[in-house]
């Protein structure tokens, strides 16, 4: 009697082992399918409506629409300078630079620094064409660069910039702006103006 009731608990007991051998199985296998399903699903950020409409993000790439806005913001950040406000420049531009290239682009925002610093010339840049390449993410922006010192406008040319960019996760970030020349020379790169 003892050996079959023995032996039926450990039945029993090895039924239950199964059970939730089986039961922890299922839902190691369901947390996998849920965390693959969510790394590969395109993950999606709603912007408040800035001008137009309400903007989104998504991990898919970067839309034309945000790449536009997002361009035209850093125009005006890094083409628009004066000596007074010379150190906020920098660090704003900084702020919006790749990780990878802040280096680079903070020795060449520096050349521009000590050049401009103590002198009265100031610089805006106004827009009259944009191009946007979503694919290889760059932004070619063409306007006038005008140049004042003291009061009086020293010039007004015709000038072409582009803004190169990289797109991690759900982050643009720039990694080097520079005017492009005209003519055979070559594109000037890195953020000198």
């Amino acid at each position: 009697m003892e050996l079959s009731y023995s032996h039926t608990n450990s039945q029993r007991i090895l039924r239950q082992r199964n059970i939730l051998a089986v039961a922890a199985a299922a839902l190691g296998a369901l947390t996998l399918l849920l965390f693959t399903v969510s790394l590969s699903r395109e993950r999606e950020v709603v912007l408040q409506p800035v001008l137009r409409s309400p903007l989104t993000i998504s991990s898919a790439g970067v839309s034309r629409e945000y790449l536009e806005m997002i361009t035209r913001d850093t125009v005006v950040l890094t083409l628009d300078r004066s000596p007074q406000n010379l150190e906020y420049w920098m660090n704003a531009v900084l702020d919006i630079a790749s990780p990878r290239t802040q280096g680079k682009i903070k020795a060449d925002l520096l050349k521009i620094v000590s050049e401009q610093r103590g002198s009265s010339i100031s610089q805006f840049f106004t827009i009259q064409k944009m191009e946007i390449d979503t694919k290889n993410l760059r932004s070619e922006v063409t306007g006038e660069l005008h140049t004042i010192v003291g009061d009086k406008v020293i010039s007004n040319e015709n000038r072409t910039f582009r803004y190169d960019w990289e797109y991690s996760g759900l982050s643009l970030k720039l990694v080097g702006f520079g005017m492009v020349k005209t003519g055979a020379a070559k594109d000037q790169q890195g953020s000198d103006q």
